[in-house]
């Protein structure tokens, strides 16, 4: 292993600063891998703007939507071999507390998001658990594979709602994530229609074949009455972190309707408990991912080359983290960026 890897390291002040540093030898349990791409996400761009220094601090390596290729491994860990490519899956449990206890690792009390609460991906080489670490098949790309970690969001939001085939979905938010568990519904069978008021979103929905509508000048409501006979959305995600999305959510769902909260809001939002009474409603939440979840997101992205390709807006070499950052900013139209960590 090299003696010195560069890193990006946030500083706040909306600073990411790529610095050498020393790479962290793989204990008998971990493993060392040699990060190829990392996608900037909607929680790094949270911390990019201070809203989450109290947790991650100002020394810290974000990146937790990754892929790369296995480097070294510790004395362990006999089932992994050099250049394998993989995954992390960047969840660290306690396996002491009452949720690890009943099987719940994912929402363990004293769960550790690595990326941040821990050193992540934003760096050339990355030691992690080695039961963290997923294989991928042969000949998955390893630009297409940084789309596994949001797709696993994605397959767990699905698995929860219970979706059955037929059922009528409405996704509120065209984000990454929306746009994901748009797709993950329409492979269960959902027929899906995506919320969005940003026009560049609403052009990539279209492009991969989904119905939208914009709330702001379509009504959302009354669409989804139209296309539904009068009955309403069997299926709500919501994936918009607005206000204005928690407020169509039980505006358009259906009697006994199941409401899924996707996203993260960064207030707490005002909902409409009337609605869960008249209508017996259901509201699920449901945080990041499971193993299984991962599974299939591995299987699904391995199948869907063309949803990778147009998710993927742009490419920025590690030097260029900085101006990445300030792109997503910037840039309406950019869906998914990725840091490309490896050295050409």
């Amino acid at each position: 292993m090299t003696d010195r890897i560069p890193a990006a390291f946030y500083r706040g002040n909306r600073t990411v600063s790529v610095e050498w540093t020393r790479p962290i030898p793989p204990g008998p349990d971990e493993v060392a891998i040699q990060v190829a791409y990392c996608g900037i996400c909607g929680t790094d761009m949270h911390a990019f703007h201070g809203n989450m220094d109290s947790r991650v601090g100002f020394n810290r390596i974000l990146g937790h939507e990754m892929s790369g290729t296995i480097a070294s491994v510790g004395a362990k860990c006999t089932s992994f071999r050099p250049n394998q490519p993989v995954v992390v899956r960047p969840l660290e449990s306690c396996g002491a507390c009452k949720a690890c206890e009943a099987g719940h690792l994912h929402i363990c009390r004293n769960l550790k998001f690595l990326g941040l609460d821990t050193d992540g991906a934003f760096q050339s080489v990355w030691t992690v658990p080695a039961h963290t670490v997923h294989v991928l098949p042969d000949g998955l790309r390893l630009d297409h594979a940084a789309l596994i970690e949001p797709m696993a969001v994605a397959c767990h939001d699905v698995r929860l709602a219970g979706l059955r085939h037929g059922e009528d979905v409405v996704v509120i938010g065209g984000g990454p994530i929306g746009i994901l568990v748009a797709f993950v519904a329409r492979l269960a069978g959902g027929t899906v229609l995506v919320s969005e008021v940003n026009p560049h979103r609403i052009a990539v929905a279209e492009r991969l074949g989904f119905d939208t509508v914009n709330p702001r000048t379509d009504g959302l409501e009354s669409v989804v009455e139209e296309r539904t006979g009068g009955k309403g959305a069997d299926v709500v995600f919501e994936v918009s972190g607005t206000q204005s999305g928690v407020d169509c959510m039980t505006a358009v769902a259906s009697a006994r309707g199941r409401i899924v909260m996707v996203a993260i809001h960064a207030s707490k939002p005002t909902v409409d408990l009337f609605q869960f009474f008249w209508r017996e409603l259901r509201l699920i939440g449901a945080r990041v991912y499971e193993r299984e979840d991962y599974d299939r997101a591995i299987e699904i992205v391995g199948s869907s080359a063309d949803i990778a390709d147009i998710l993927i807006t742009d490419v920025h070499p590690l030097a260029k983290i900085q101006q990445a950052f300030e792109a997503l900013d910037a840039e309406p139209s950019a869906m998914k960026s990725l840091i490309k960590v490896e050295p050409d």
